[in-house]
Protein backbone atom coordinates (compact mmCIF):
# COMPACT_ATOMS: atom_id res chain seq x y z
CA UNK A 1 0.00 0.00 0.00
CA UNK A 2 1.57 3.30 -1.06
CA UNK A 3 1.71 6.24 1.35
CA UNK A 4 -1.37 8.45 0.95
CA UNK A 5 -0.69 11.84 -0.67
CA UNK A 6 -2.92 13.36 2.02
CA UNK A 7 -4.03 11.74 5.24
CA UNK A 8 -6.23 13.21 7.97
CA UNK A 9 -6.32 11.47 11.35
CA UNK A 10 -8.92 12.55 13.87
CA UNK A 11 -8.96 16.09 12.46
CA UNK A 12 -10.84 18.55 14.62
CA UNK A 13 -11.43 22.27 14.23
CA UNK A 14 -13.38 24.58 16.49
CA UNK A 15 -14.12 28.27 16.19
CA UNK A 16 -14.80 29.25 19.78
CA UNK A 17 -17.49 26.88 21.04
CA UNK A 18 -18.53 25.86 17.51
CA UNK A 19 -16.94 22.55 16.57
CA UNK A 20 -16.86 22.57 12.76
CA UNK A 21 -14.83 19.38 12.20
CA UNK A 22 -15.51 16.50 14.58
CA UNK A 23 -12.70 13.99 14.17
CA UNK A 24 -12.30 13.47 10.42
CA UNK A 25 -10.35 10.48 9.10
CA UNK A 26 -9.58 10.59 5.39
CA UNK A 27 -6.89 9.26 3.05
CA UNK A 28 -6.28 10.54 -0.48
CA UNK A 29 -4.25 8.20 -2.70
CA UNK A 30 -1.61 9.70 -5.02
CA UNK A 31 -3.03 10.75 -8.41
CA UNK A 32 -6.59 10.39 -7.15
CA UNK A 33 -9.37 12.98 -7.28
CA UNK A 34 -11.49 13.27 -4.14
CA UNK A 35 -14.64 15.40 -4.27
CA UNK A 36 -16.07 16.76 -1.02
CA UNK A 37 -19.81 17.37 -1.18
CA UNK A 38 -22.38 18.51 1.34
CA UNK A 39 -24.57 21.45 2.31
CA UNK A 40 -23.06 24.85 3.10
CA UNK A 41 -21.72 24.88 6.63
CA UNK A 42 -20.95 21.15 6.72
CA UNK A 43 -17.20 21.80 7.17
CA UNK A 44 -15.90 21.11 3.64
CA UNK A 45 -14.00 24.35 3.11
CA UNK A 46 -12.62 24.29 6.65
CA UNK A 47 -11.34 20.76 6.05
CA UNK A 48 -9.66 21.89 2.83
CA UNK A 49 -8.02 24.87 4.55
CA UNK A 50 -6.72 22.62 7.33
CA UNK A 51 -4.89 20.48 4.76
CA UNK A 52 -2.39 23.28 4.11
CA UNK A 53 -2.88 24.82 7.56
CA UNK A 54 -4.51 28.01 6.33
CA UNK A 55 -6.71 27.05 9.26
CA UNK A 56 -4.93 25.70 12.32
CA UNK A 57 -6.46 22.36 13.38
CA UNK A 58 -7.69 22.20 16.97
CA UNK A 59 -6.80 18.52 17.18
CA UNK A 60 -5.70 15.52 15.16
CA UNK A 61 -3.06 15.23 12.46
CA UNK A 62 -2.57 16.20 8.80
CA UNK A 63 0.00 14.19 6.86
CA UNK A 64 1.28 15.18 3.42
CA UNK A 65 3.25 12.38 1.74
CA UNK A 66 3.66 10.83 5.19
CA UNK A 67 4.99 14.04 6.80
CA UNK A 68 2.97 15.26 9.78
CA UNK A 69 2.56 18.97 9.00
CA UNK A 70 0.82 19.55 12.35
CA UNK A 71 4.10 18.68 14.11
CA UNK A 72 5.76 21.80 15.61
CA UNK A 73 9.09 21.03 13.91
CA UNK A 74 7.57 20.76 10.41
CA UNK A 75 8.86 23.22 7.81
CA UNK A 76 5.42 24.33 6.72
CA UNK A 77 6.61 26.66 3.94
CA UNK A 78 8.50 23.80 2.33
CA UNK A 79 5.47 21.48 2.40
CA UNK A 80 3.14 24.22 1.17
CA UNK A 81 5.17 24.52 -2.02
CA UNK A 82 3.84 21.10 -3.01
CA UNK A 83 0.20 22.14 -2.48
CA UNK A 84 -1.54 24.39 -5.00
CA UNK A 85 -4.80 26.03 -3.92
CA UNK A 86 -7.57 27.63 -5.94
CA UNK A 87 -10.22 29.63 -4.09
CA UNK A 88 -13.80 30.59 -4.84
CA UNK A 89 -12.65 34.19 -5.32
CA UNK A 90 -9.85 34.54 -7.85
CA UNK A 91 -7.59 36.75 -5.67
CA UNK A 92 -5.68 38.12 -8.66
CA UNK A 93 -3.69 41.34 -8.36
CA UNK A 94 -5.70 43.88 -10.40
CA UNK A 95 -2.62 45.96 -11.31
CA UNK A 96 -0.78 42.97 -12.84
CA UNK A 97 -1.43 41.27 -16.17
CA UNK A 98 -2.27 37.57 -16.33
CA UNK A 99 1.42 36.96 -17.00
CA UNK A 100 2.41 39.15 -14.04
CA UNK A 101 0.02 37.33 -11.72
CA UNK A 102 1.47 33.95 -12.74
CA UNK A 103 5.15 34.98 -12.51
CA UNK A 104 5.04 36.81 -9.15
CA UNK A 105 5.09 33.88 -6.69
CA UNK A 106 7.54 31.96 -8.86
CA UNK A 107 10.06 34.80 -8.53
CA UNK A 108 9.35 35.57 -4.86
CA UNK A 109 8.97 32.04 -3.46
CA UNK A 110 10.87 29.78 -5.86
CA UNK A 111 13.47 32.47 -6.69
CA UNK A 112 13.15 31.80 -10.40
CA UNK A 113 14.72 34.29 -12.77
CA UNK A 114 12.39 36.62 -14.64
CA UNK A 115 13.04 34.76 -17.89
CA UNK A 116 12.38 31.32 -16.40
CA UNK A 117 9.27 32.52 -14.54
CA UNK A 118 7.89 34.02 -17.74
CA UNK A 119 8.60 30.86 -19.72
CA UNK A 120 6.79 28.71 -17.14
CA UNK A 121 3.93 31.24 -16.94
CA UNK A 122 3.38 31.16 -20.70
CA UNK A 123 3.40 27.35 -20.63
CA UNK A 124 0.77 27.11 -17.89
CA UNK A 125 -1.39 29.86 -19.40
CA UNK A 126 -1.33 27.83 -22.61
CA UNK A 127 -2.28 24.73 -20.60
CA UNK A 128 -5.42 26.45 -19.29
CA UNK A 129 -6.28 27.81 -22.75
CA UNK A 130 -5.29 31.43 -22.16
CA UNK A 131 -2.00 31.83 -24.05
CA UNK A 132 -3.42 34.81 -25.94
CA UNK A 133 -4.53 36.58 -22.74
CA UNK A 134 -1.05 36.85 -21.17
CA UNK A 135 -1.00 40.66 -21.43
CA UNK A 136 -4.60 41.20 -20.30
CA UNK A 137 -5.44 42.61 -16.89
CA UNK A 138 -8.01 40.88 -14.64
CA UNK A 139 -10.60 43.60 -15.39
CA UNK A 140 -10.36 42.66 -19.08
CA UNK A 141 -11.07 38.98 -18.40
CA UNK A 142 -14.31 37.12 -17.72
CA UNK A 143 -14.75 35.42 -14.35
CA UNK A 144 -14.01 32.06 -15.91
CA UNK A 145 -10.82 33.38 -17.50
CA UNK A 146 -9.74 34.94 -14.19
CA UNK A 147 -10.27 31.61 -12.43
CA UNK A 148 -8.19 29.83 -15.09
CA UNK A 149 -5.40 32.39 -14.51
CA UNK A 150 -5.65 31.53 -10.79
CA UNK A 151 -5.29 27.83 -11.66
CA UNK A 152 -2.31 28.65 -13.91
CA UNK A 153 -0.74 30.60 -11.05
CA UNK A 154 -1.01 27.54 -8.78
CA UNK A 155 0.32 25.19 -11.49
CA UNK A 156 3.33 27.42 -12.13
CA UNK A 157 4.64 26.43 -8.70
CA UNK A 158 4.87 22.75 -9.78
CA UNK A 159 2.60 21.44 -7.01
CA UNK A 160 2.29 17.73 -6.33
CA UNK A 161 -1.37 18.21 -5.41
CA UNK A 162 -4.14 20.76 -5.91
CA UNK A 163 -6.93 21.89 -3.60
CA UNK A 164 -10.01 23.50 -5.16
CA UNK A 165 -12.42 25.33 -2.85
CA UNK A 166 -15.67 25.74 -4.79
CA UNK A 167 -13.67 27.02 -7.74
CA UNK A 168 -16.74 27.47 -9.94
CA UNK A 169 -19.38 28.74 -7.51
CA UNK A 170 -18.68 32.46 -8.14
CA UNK A 171 -18.96 32.04 -11.91
CA UNK A 172 -21.86 32.59 -14.29
CA UNK A 173 -23.24 29.19 -15.35
CA UNK A 174 -22.00 29.48 -18.94
CA UNK A 175 -18.42 30.05 -17.73
CA UNK A 176 -18.30 27.03 -15.40
CA UNK A 177 -17.58 24.51 -18.17
CA UNK A 178 -14.24 26.02 -19.19
CA UNK A 179 -12.91 25.84 -15.63
CA UNK A 180 -14.18 22.29 -15.11
CA UNK A 181 -12.53 21.30 -18.41
CA UNK A 182 -9.17 22.47 -17.07
CA UNK A 183 -9.73 20.55 -13.82
CA UNK A 184 -10.74 17.46 -15.81
CA UNK A 185 -7.55 17.76 -17.86
CA UNK A 186 -5.43 17.99 -14.69
CA UNK A 187 -7.13 14.87 -13.34
CA UNK A 188 -6.40 12.98 -16.56
CA UNK A 189 -2.73 13.97 -16.24
CA UNK A 190 -2.57 12.35 -12.80
CA UNK A 191 -2.72 15.40 -10.52
CA UNK A 192 -3.77 14.56 -6.95
CA UNK A 193 -6.79 16.76 -6.27
CA UNK A 194 -9.20 17.47 -3.43
CA UNK A 195 -12.20 19.37 -4.75
CA UNK A 196 -14.98 21.01 -2.75
CA UNK A 197 -17.79 21.23 -5.30
CA UNK A 198 -21.52 21.45 -5.93
CA UNK A 199 -21.02 20.20 -9.49
CA UNK A 200 -22.38 16.66 -9.19
CA UNK A 201 -21.76 15.90 -12.87
CA UNK A 202 -18.08 16.67 -12.40
CA UNK A 203 -17.93 14.54 -9.25
CA UNK A 204 -19.64 11.66 -11.03
CA UNK A 205 -17.32 11.75 -14.06
CA UNK A 206 -13.97 12.76 -12.61
CA UNK A 207 -13.78 11.74 -8.94
CA UNK A 208 -12.18 8.48 -7.83
CA UNK A 209 -13.74 8.97 -4.41
CA UNK A 210 -16.65 11.11 -3.17
CA UNK A 211 -16.96 12.20 0.45
CA UNK A 212 -20.31 13.46 1.77
CA UNK A 213 -19.98 15.67 4.84
CA UNK A 214 -22.74 16.78 7.15
CA UNK A 215 -22.36 18.87 10.31
CA UNK A 216 -18.63 18.28 10.60
CA UNK A 217 -18.52 14.54 10.10
CA UNK A 218 -18.07 12.23 7.11
CA UNK A 219 -21.47 10.56 6.65
CA UNK A 220 -20.75 8.54 3.53
CA UNK A 221 -17.78 8.01 1.25
CA UNK A 222 -16.84 5.74 -1.61
CA UNK A 223 -16.73 5.59 -5.41
CA UNK A 224 -19.01 8.15 -7.11
CA UNK A 225 -21.36 5.51 -8.52
CA UNK A 226 -21.96 4.25 -4.97
CA UNK A 227 -22.24 7.58 -3.13
CA UNK A 228 -24.13 9.48 -5.81
CA UNK A 229 -25.96 6.54 -7.38
CA UNK A 230 -26.97 4.57 -4.31
CA UNK A 231 -27.01 6.87 -1.24
CA UNK A 232 -27.43 4.95 2.00
CA UNK A 233 -28.50 7.66 4.46
CA UNK A 234 -31.64 9.81 4.40
CA UNK A 235 -29.41 12.90 4.82
CA UNK A 236 -27.47 12.21 1.61
CA UNK A 237 -30.65 11.25 -0.28
CA UNK A 238 -32.19 14.57 0.76
CA UNK A 239 -29.05 16.53 -0.18
CA UNK A 240 -28.85 14.97 -3.64
CA UNK A 241 -32.54 15.63 -4.28
CA UNK A 242 -32.06 19.32 -3.40
CA UNK A 243 -28.95 19.66 -5.56
CA UNK A 244 -30.55 17.97 -8.56
CA UNK A 245 -33.62 20.23 -8.32
CA UNK A 246 -31.49 23.36 -8.87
Amino acid sequence: MSTPAIELRGLRKSFGTNEVLKGIDLAVAPKHVVCLIGASGSGKSTLLRCINRLEEPTGGHVLIDGIDITHPDCDLDLVRRDIGMVFQQFNLFPHLTALGNVTLAQRKVLRRSEAEAEQVARQVLDRVGLAEKADSYPSQLSGGQQQRVAIARALAMNPKMMLFDEATSALDPELVGDVLDVMRQLASEGMTMVVVTHEMGFARRVADHVVFMDQGVVCEQGPPEQVLGDPQTPRLQQFLEQVLEH
